[in-house]
């Protein structure tokens, strides 16, 4: 109720409104969207490489562009997931930097056996050099206290 209440508010503050049938319709609230984008994959690629190498960057803003990236359909290029794993290493959040290997694992979603490795390969190096470990060297793929899946029954 008090979610309805605000969206109403906020119609009200936007435009015109009107109460008809203990509704509310607005008249001159305009949305400006555009179905296409103008952007290019090479632009898109280095404009979050260029955010993610902001020596100002702070955890908020890093999150927020990962969870950006996790929200598209796309598996981000491998120059990405480099330049969020050097703020993640910036900023001394480890744990940040595996949990976005795992959601870039994720977003390789039915082509993980062949997108997931492609990308590891690519960004050992940097994994290295930051002192990273993966989901599964650190055994965050096979958990613990797991129970075997229902659907894997055999018989």
């Amino acid at each position: 109720m008090f979610r309805t209440t605000c969206m109403q508010v906020g119609t009200l503050c936007r435009g015109v409104s009107l109460l008809r049938n203990n509704r509310v319709v607005t008249a001159g609230a305009n949305r400006f969207m555009s179905s296409h984008s103008t952007e290019t994959d090479e632009e898109f690629d280095a404009r979050y490489e260029a955010y993610f190498n902001r020596k100002e960057i702070d955890h908020w803003e890093a999150r927020k562009a990962m969870n950006d990236l996790c929200g598209m359909d796309l598996v981000p290029e491998p120059k990405i997931v480099i330049a969020a794993l050097k703020a993640c290493r910036r900023l001394n959040d480890i744990a940040l930097a595996v949990r976005f290997i795992e959601a870039v694992r994720e977003k390789c979603g039915s082509k993980q056996k062949e997108i997931y490795p492609y990308i590891l390969q690519e960004i050992r190096p940097t994994l290295d050099e930051l002192g990273i470990n993966t989901p599964e060297e650190l055994g965050y793929d096979k958990p613990e206290l797991a129970l075997p899946n229902v659907y894997d029954v055999h018989g």
